[in-house]
């Protein structure tokens, strides 16, 4: 489960964007409710038609006055069908404008989600829209506007005679208590079934993403009976609450026919005894089976209920644990001078800080080489410099501002990135370097070549507009890397984080990727390079050095690299130092 985001709790209330969504869509629910009105009042024609035609047309046998009421009835449901298709487009505009209203917020929202909490939410979030926006537009909202009409129908058959308002009063009220029964005895499974569904479907996209892998190592079956047991305990509960709810709804339904028959068995009594007429024994037929018809339109529709109402909880809970990104003032272009101070990190969802008190500062135009040992917390200070992950304490400032505090849309251009696992997207090559905004072919071009894959994108069957697949399955591992160092470089950033950019690249691909640091080095762009391989450290100007997530060495490339080649002493003791010199706090292992 998401915790509330500490901007969440510590300031005013926790806003209700959802139920902020629905409000803005109050006027066409009050259009949609007036329309109800109108509708319900002509569903009492077919009781007063009745009347006419029994007491007043067969007692007068007037063709004339039955041509006339015929006349006048088609008309008046003819306004009635005209009514239910304005209500019926209005809640499908309502629906759509929910959507349009909470997409954006949406979306950000499940990326935010994996930046935070480390886990990805799935796309769960939007099946939960797309429930709620189809029942708005659904059979079970007509029902809760009809609802109300229920006491009017009511009145209407004690004005025709008290016992069968009685009557029809009685049997309302069991229907009622069979719906009740029906949400009580399926909102536990219901809810069960619904949690699992979710953890099921998060499992199988997790499994469809490493396919290669399970296949590769026989995990398939394995995977596979560790899904099922979780989805045929899905089953079973949405069996019981199905059972159940069937069992419920059916006796419903057999009940209310039979009353419907009862009451005329009623009403011939009582117009034996005339103390109605035989046109009041057929209306109050009609009038109760129009009563009872929102009351089974609800059992009906229980399970799209609960189902609308676990997505509209779902969805409120995740849009007030994660707060809406804040629009921040607009700051000059940086230049790329970046500073941390005192640095620590906790990586989301973890609780243990990977980085600690790191101190650099790092002049615009800069090339640094990062390097350590695993798991020194090098990915980890790459997060953090681009914002992706926050401080847990200390600061990341780029030209004096705090990193947290730059607009993203205004500073993501600025920045380019090349994680460790590149991952493209679905589109074509141009697409992917422009990084899905407006394509400007020379850009584009000019970022295929500085990072050395122009050729390498002419070969390929359509050239720039050769279509990726998902993931850009299509290209091999290096390909990858060598589009993502172009997307990296797109638009001239001035500060590049190059988190292991050699890790795929043959001969041709290191040579290219050193010609790419040549040009950011000519350009002034600041970048980082956090690698594993001696070979890329020439290109640097200076060398951090990390290790269990600290800083132990910072200085000129050559100084750094001399430690290496020393020694190591008994003992050694220095701060790591953001000076001109090496810092060491004690020799460390040769990079691996």
């Amino acid at each position: 489960m998401l915790k509330a985001h500490p901007r969440a709790q510590a300031g005013a209330p926790v806003a209700d964007e959802l139920r902020d969504a629905l409000k803005a869509s109050r006027g066409s629910f009050l259009y949609a409710a007036l329309f109800s009105l109108f509708i319900n009042m002509l569903m009492l024609l077919p009781a007063i038609y009745m009347l006419q035609v029994y007491d007043r047309v067969l007692t007068s046998s007037s063709i004339s006055t039955l041509l006339a009421l015929t006349l006048l009835v088609v008309i008046l449901y003819a306004v009635m069908g005209l009514l239910e298709v304005a209500r019926s487009w209005l809640l499908v505009r309502v629906s759509a404008g929910l959507d349009m209203r909470l997409n954006e917020r949406l979306f950000m929202a499940l990326f935010d989600t994996g930046l935070m909490t480390g886990r990805s939410a799935g796309t769960q979030p939007i099946a939960d829209l797309t429930s709620l926006r189809q029942f708005l537009t659904g059979q079970g909202l007509f029902a809760f506007f009809d609802t109300p009409w229920i006491p009017i129908y009511l009145a209407v058959i004690f004005i025709l005679h008290p016992a069968l308002g009685w009557f029809a009063v009685g049997g309302l009220v069991i229907i009622v208590l069979l719906a009740i029964a029906n949400e009580l005895s399926t909102r536990q499974p219901l809810q069960a079934a619904n949690g699992l569904a979710v953890q099921t479907n998060n499992a199988v996209n997790g499994h469809l993403r490493n396919a290669e892998a399970l296949e590769a190592m026989g995990m398939l079956e394995n995977v596979h009976r560790r899904w099922m047991g979780q989805h045929v305990q899905m089953l079973k509960l949405q069996a019981l609450a199905s059972d159940r709810a069937g069992l419920i709804a059916n006796s419903s339904k057999s009940f209310r026919i039979m009353l419907q028959s009862l009451i005329l068995g009623l009403g011939a009594y009582l117009a034996v005894l005339q103390e109605i007429t035989p046109g009041a024994m057929i209306a109050a037929s009609i009038l109760l089976g129009r009563a009872l018809a929102p009351v089974d339109l609800l059992i009906g529709s229980w399970k799209q209920f609960l189902a609308a109402r676990s997505a509209y909880d779902r969805l409120r809970h995740l849009l007030q644990s994660i707060p809406q990104r804040l629009e921040r003032m607009r700051l000059p272009p940086p230049k790329g001078q970046l500073s941390l101070e005192q640095l620590a990190v906790v990586p989301p969802g973890g609780t243990v800080a990977v980085l600690r008190g790191v101190t650099v500062e790092i002049a615009a135009g800069e090339t640094v080489g990062i390097i350590g040992p695993s798991a020194a917390g090098k990915s980890t200070l790459a997060r953090a410099v681009l914002g992706v992950w926050p401080a847990a304490a200390g600061q990341v400032r780029l030209d004096g501002a705090a990193i947290k505090d730059w607009n993203r849309r205004e500073l993501g251009p600025n920045i380019g990135y090349l994680p460790q696992d590149v991952e493209l997207m679905d589109g074509s090559v141009s697409e992917n370097i422009a990084r899905f905004g407006e394509i400007d072919p020379e850009a584009v071009v000019s970022a295929a070549q500085k990072a050395g894959v122009h050729e390498m994108i002419l070969r390929l069957p359509q050239g720039y507009d050769t279509p990726l697949g998902p993931a850009g399955a299509v290209l091999s591992g290096g390909q990858r890397q060598r589009l993502g160092l172009a997307r990296a470089l797109y638009g001239s950033p001035c500060l590049v984080v190059l988190d292991e950019p050699n890790s795929n690249l043959d001969e041709q691909g290191e040579a290219a990727l050193a010609a790419a640091l040549t040009h950011l080095k000519r350009s002034q762009a600041t970048v980082l390079v956090i690698t594993h391989r001696p070979n890329l450290l020439h290109q640097v100007d200076r060398i951090l050095v990390l290790r269990d997530g600290a800083a132990v060495m910072f200085g000129p490339r050559d100084q750094v690299l001399a430690e290496f080649a020393r020694p190591a002493p008994v003992a050694r003791s220095m701060s790591p130092s953001p000076g001109p010199g090496p810092a060491p706090a004690q020799a460390p292992a040769p990079a691996q």
